[in-house]
């Protein structure tokens, strides 16, 4: 394994990579650290054409000892479509969809959940408890039961009925709350030491994020390790965002990519836009937004625990954050159907309303390289999305 310890995102303060762990002691998340002077000497990027395609082809960078503790159904190495029809009607020449509702359980979220399953497992974990507002629920319910864990899922009254038969199916104890996921993140803080649960909460655990990083390896790759110059996602809890950036300095030092970064571009729902209101008001954390509402479930979260890490992100590349309304979302959703033949879920709509946002702002060049992600499947949220 060339994972050699965990740091505290916050204060820098090393803790054990070969035990389960959750947040650090001061409440910040842990951020897997690898020996990548001696990954460098052994892996060339190259090697990378020969190797399976999933996140795994990565494994070097991945919390993992041997590869048969992979808990995988074949998530990543998702599809990076030149996006020729889209980029011609908003006015972009170098336009590209990284398209990530063909991942098992239908979105980026089976990712972390192949890598926090596959690494709390190989540290002895038997039972795991997420919140959630519905993607990651499925993909925790799904990797568990392919390794015989139980998971515990709990997610808000009102998430859309595809993500609820999902995880009854796959076996998932699941408790509907009335309430928010953060409402549902305290009961699983509440419980999960008496009921001897291992809490997989976005980023309250380490590798998450090291599952939703491969997005950022991949983007490289698949564009020549040359990295866009522009990154529009949509941010909820932010794994992925932290993610990536986390990725491109990894790559850097590995000698793969050069100190160039893209601008990242952070996406929010009007009605629960903590993140930006921070960025724009220049502080380095966000207050926890209140009558948090949104047809896009994944971006109803009120406060997230990485919020200055993705500050920090924004910030160091010189990105921005910026919130959309609900009918801008749906309608933008249909744009990206009708251009892409690819249906999206709301947050895809988000990042398309987004860059037409910040073209009107002469914020993007139309010769710009720009990637947008489509996080998950509009087949999930059929009620938000109906005319």
């Amino acid at each position: 394994m060339y994972l050699t310890h965990l740091e505290c995102g916050l204060e820098g303060t090393h803790y054990r990579a070969d035990q389960l762990q959750n947040l650090s002691e001061v409440g910040a998340p842990l951020l897997a650290r690898y020996d990548l002077e001696r990954i460098s000497k052994l892996l060339h990027r190259d090697e990378l054409r020969n190797r399976m395609p999933t996140m795994w082809r990565y494994r070097e960078l991945m919390p993992i000892g041997q590869e048969d503790e992979i808990v995988s159904l074949g998530e990543g190495w998702t599809p990076l479509h030149r996006a020729n029809r889209l980029g011609s009607w908003s006015g972009f020449s170098n336009l590209y969809l990284k398209d990530e509702s063909v991942n098992p359980t239908g979105s980026f979220k089976a990712r972390g959940l192949s890598a926090a399953v596959t690494a709390a497992r190989a540290r002895g974990a038997k039972s795991l408890a997420i919140p959630t507002a519905g993607n990651a629920g499925g993909a925790l319910a799904a990797y568990a039961t392919v390794c015989g864990l139980q998971a515990h899922v709990f997610m808000p009254l009102d998430t859309p009925e595809a993500f609820v038969i999902e995880c009854q199916s796959f076996g998932a104890n699941l408790e509907l709350v009335n309430g928010l996921i953060s409402d549902c993140g305290k009961i699983v803080s509440q419980r999960k030491q008496n009921e001897g649960w291992f809490d997989v909460s976005t980023l309250k655990e380490p590798y998450r994020i090291e599952g939703k990083k491969t997005m950022g390896y991949e983007i490289a790759e698949q564009l020549g390790w040359k990295l866009p110059d522009v990154i529009i996602y949509p941010t909820g809890g932010g794994t992925g965002l932290i993610g990536m950036w986390k990725a491109f300095e990894e790559m850097e030092q590995l000698g793969w990519i050069d100190d160039r970064r893209p601008r990242m571009v952070s996406v929010q729902a009007a009605g629960c836009a903590p993140i930006v209101r921070a960025f724009d008001e220049g502080k380095e954390r966000a207050e926890m937004w209140s009558g948090a509402h949104t047809i896009a479930s994944g971006l109803r979260v009120p406060a997230a625990v990485g919020d200055f890490l993705i500050l920090r992100a924004l910030r160091e590349s010189s990105g921005i954050a910026l919130a959309i309304s609900d009918e801008e979302i749906v309608n933008r959703s249909r744009d990206l159907a009708t251009y892409t033949g690819i249906f999206p879920a709301p947050e895809g709509g988000a990042v398309l309303a987004a860059l037409l946002e910040l073209k009107a702002r002469d914020w993007i060049r139309s010769d710009e390289s720009v990637v947008l992600f489509n996080t998950g499947s509009g087949y999930k949220y059929l009620e938000a999305l109906r005319s």
